[in-house]
């Protein structure tokens, strides 16, 4: 048990070792304090079961390589490690990070050479950024006055551990009273929102911007899913007329699952509360999880 929380202590994968969290430590010299150099990627478990974990470590890989990070172990080495984090922790819904930073280097300097990276893996019972109420009635949003950093500057499929941008405008957001932001590229077209994928449904069609986004994992399930019902799925441009007019619009990641937008900038979408395409989107993605047969076992 942990003096302060009352609970039993965590583990933590860190500097190639499982420690208590207590004991889990990065330098204050590591890139990722001084300068946000890092990668990440979340994955969940549900009923001890990793969805898609090849999937989440397939990406990891990718957002490092495009940073010219090198992660201390190889692709299944850190499947195992994924594994025993959930194992130690003696989880069954659980809420997992994987994080590789660029590490210390000779001076604590911007430099990006000569760095030692250190790979970060934890795992805790699983969370999510919206409570059961808002996942029965739907959030509010607004769209931001700020726009997302475009790929030009940093590719939007890097999962980079520097989330100020979306910070910003859900701060903006939250400060309005509203649960969540909206996006824009520097086009005025829609990009996402801050940790989720959006999706527009229109006269029974599911669209879905193309561009200037993460490839989200749960994003792909969606479109996976919606091509098992026979729901046509667009991927491609989209504005806020479009999201203003849309019959439902809801959000999606790992952290959240399905969930319906019921007002955007004081609009009301459609009818104003999760519509069907949304909730039958919402309960195959639910019944995915706990079918467990795309997920990978942490218990033998």
């Amino acid at each position: 048990m942990t003096a302060i929380t009352g609970r039993a202590e965590r583990f933590v994968y860190v500097h190639g070792e499982f420690v208590p969290e207590n004991e889990a430590r990065i330098s204050v010299f590591d890139h990722v304090v001084l300068y946000g150099d890092a990668v990440f990627d979340t994955a969940c478990a549900w009923g001890g079961k990793v969805f898609k974990l090849d999937e989440h470590i397939d990406r990891f890989f990718e957002s490092a390589h495009a940073l010219k990070l090198e992660i201390p172990l190889d692709k299944g080495a850190l499947k195992e490690v994924v594994l025993e984090v959930v194992r130690r922790n003696g989880l069954q819904n659980a809420y997992i990070k994987m994080i590789v930073t660029r590490g210390v280097g000779e001076l604590p300097l911007m430099s990006p050479y000569n760095c030692t990276p250190n790979l970060i893996v934890f795992a805790v019972p699983y969370l999510s950024l919206i409570s059961p109420e808002k996942q029965a009635q739907g959030i509010r949003a607004k769209i931001s006055s700020m726009r997302r950093i475009p790929s030009e500057c940093l590719d939007a499929k890097i999962k980079s551990c520097n989330y100020l941008n979306h910070i910003l405008m859900r701060m903006e957001a939250n400060e309005a009273g509203l649960d969540e932001a909206i996006e824009l590229g520097l086009d005025g077209y829609v990009a996402e929102a801050p940790g989720y994928n959006v999706f527009v449904v229109k006269h029974g069609v599911l669209y879905t911007p193309a561009e200037n986004i993460l490839v989200g994992v749960t994003r792909q399930t969606v479109i996976e899913l919606a091509a098992e019902e026979q729901i046509p799925t667009v991927e491609g441009r989209l504005t806020t007329f479009d999201l203003y007019n849309a019959d439902e619009v809801f959000l999606c990641s790992t952290a959240g699952g399905v969930f319906a937008v019921v007002e955007i900038d004081g609009r009301v979408i459609g009818a104003g509360e999760p519509g069907p395409m949304t909730q039958k989107l919402d309960q195959k993605y639910l019944a995915l999880l706990e079918g467990g047969g795309q997920s990978t076992p942490a218990y033998p």
